[in-house]
């Protein structure tokens, strides 16, 4: 499934998709248990036009994986680094998701300047850390968490022509999604009203 940069008016799908996660993907995913009013506050502070969010739709417009791209942002210089978050749904995973979101940012990354991804998680999330070590990140483990980090290389015009194909390709699919469940709607409304 292509993935598409999100923005402010996906908030109430990252919100809905979040609040899905069960107690222990948001232990994963968080660091600590996260309760609705954490995950609510989490998704008002992404700061969209700073950071950058990617997700997956499914054929219904649910977003089923998704992962945030954080910038460090340093004054005077921008930003040379960030640092990668993901989670996946239960009933998504083991389709490589997560696997594709960390390419597509570090691909977005990497064209946007940034020299090294960062990934801090909890050493038992073995597939974040199994993501991480796939990619060829350095991971240090120490108390309980891991620090992973990727050096990336920089940005070419084969970097910057995939990722606009990417964007383009998964902004297609969104819009004949959002399409077909018009047209669905429209045909069961029919089918409604000439039964009623």
């Amino acid at each position: 499934m292509p993935i598409r940069t999100l923005g402010p008016d996906d908030r109430g799908a990252i919100v809905a998709h979040l609040l899905a996660l069960d107690p222990r993907d948001r232990y994963l995913r968080f660091g600590f248990a996260a309760q609705d009013e954490h995950i609510r506050r989490y998704v008002e502070s992404i700061r969209f036009g700073i950071d950058d969010v990617f997700g997956i739709f499914n054929r219904r417009l649910h977003l089923i994986a998704m992962a945030h791209l954080a910038y460090m942002v340093t004054p005077g210089r921008g930003s040379d680094a960030a640092e990668f978050g993901v989670s996946v749904s239960r009933h998504a995973r083991g389709r490589g998701y997560g696997h594709r979101l960390f390419a597509r940012a570090m691909l977005h990354a990497r064209n946007h300047g940034v020299r090294r991804l960062y990934i801090h998680a909890l050493s038992e999330n073995a597939p974040m850390l199994h993501i991480a070590r796939a990619a060829g990140a350095t991971v240090v483990q120490q108390a309980g968490e891991s620090e992973c980090h990727l050096e990336l290389p920089p940005a070419d015009f084969d970097s910057h022509v995939a990722e606009l194909l990417q964007e383009e390709v998964a902004r297609a699919d969104y819009g004949l999604k959002a399409l077909r469940r018009v047209w669905h709607r429209a045909v069961h409304g029919l089918v409604r009203l000439f039964k009623g």
